[in-house]
């Protein structure tokens, strides 16, 4: 996946022969037990089964985690094979019997899944968490199947390990154009903002994340990685569920986009991928992060809708696309 011509507009995240050598040289592999100390910003080019036996016990306030959906997919030539029902659901059972031992009591979990996978992975967290919402986010790519639902949402299951967890409702917000403008007796906005824009509410998350874009070609942030998850919604996440300086951990890190925002909002991060490729890219993104921390969709502490050209005016003089 080494850099290649593309079109003058396109802003895809590329490795240069040279940049991928280098970076190499930023990449973890264990041998050894690492002690918790160390296990913070970096960034472990290995296969998360070698490697979970080595990490320290209870070192992770957020676990998110991106797991291949059970479906025969190619990541950069690393092929993960669609299963039965049954078999994905004993793969999913080996890791989080692990994982679970890697968390603080105070830890919440994020996973992903598709319809295919919803069920095993509800049966199995229901096993070693306390399982406390289901968002679905829509994913809103392709043009659409001839003969049957376009699938075009995807599943986050929400877990904690107690009932002593951290949630920063005011960290997550969305603003939202008002449909309804009620306003008081004296005429006033009642629950809204007026701007020259038009009429905004700061409204409470929900479990449907619709206001999501898909990183693709004109986007900053996107790589060539197939099932990239956008920044927003790692932001998201990691707002909601984590305090500054605490660690997020992703076991199938991809190209890096759960270490890059957890970088951007002032968290710690650890992140496990077996693909050199994509930790390479993982570490040159985390590395753009250090010069340009801003995660498009979000600003000022607010996330907005989605195509929301009225943000550009609401900070002076920005202009910060959602």
């Amino acid at each position: 996946m080494i850099s290649r011509p593309r079109g003058e507009r396109n802003r895809t995240i590329a490795l240069s022969l040279e940049e991928q050598q280098s970076y190499q040289t930023h990449l973890f592999q264990l041998k050894d037990p690492l002690i918790k100390e160390r296990c913070e910003n970096i960034t472990i080019h290995q296969d998360i089964f070698d490697v979970l036996p080595l990490l320290p016990d209870r070192f992770v306030d957020l676990l998110f985690i991106d797991p291949p959906y059970n479906l025969t997919k190619s990541f950069n030539g690393t092929i993960f094979k669609k299963r039965s029902l049954h078999e994905y659901e004993q793969w999913l059972d080996s890791l989080m019997k692990q994982l679970i031992r890697l968390m603080k009591p105070t830890a919440s979990l994020y996973i992903c899944g598709d319809w295919r996978s919803s069920a095993p992975i509800h049966y199995i967290l229901e096993n070693y968490f306390i399982v406390r919402n289901r968002i679905t986010w829509e994913r809103e790519k392709g043009r659409g199947a001839l003969t049957n639902w376009k699938n075009s949402s995807e599943d986050i299951w929400f877990c904690t390990l107690s009932d002593d967890y951290v949630f920063n409702v005011d960290a997550v917000k969305l603003r939202r154009k008002v449909i309804a403008p009620y306003r008081d007796s004296d005429g006033l906005p009642k629950d809204w903002e007026e701007t020259g824009e038009g009429g905004y509410r700061l409204t409470h998350p929900s479990t449907t994340w619709t206001d999501l874009t898909v990183p693709f070609w004109s986007m900053p942030e996107n790589t060539d990685h197939p099932t990239q998850k956008p920044e927003k919604l790692l932001a998201k996440i990691i707002l909601a569920s984590s305090l500054p300086n605490q660690v997020v951990f992703d076991p199938f890190l991809g190209s890096g986009t759960t270490s890059v925002v957890a970088k951007k909002l002032g968290r710690k991060y650890v992140g496990v991928e077996i693909d050199e490729t994509y930790c390479c890219l993982a570490e040159k993104r985390l590395d753009m992060a250090q010069r340009d921390k801003s995660i498009q969709g979000y600003s000022q502490g607010v996330f907005w809708e989605r195509n929301t050209l009225a943000e550009q005016n609401f900070v002076a003089g920005q202009r910060i696309p959602a």
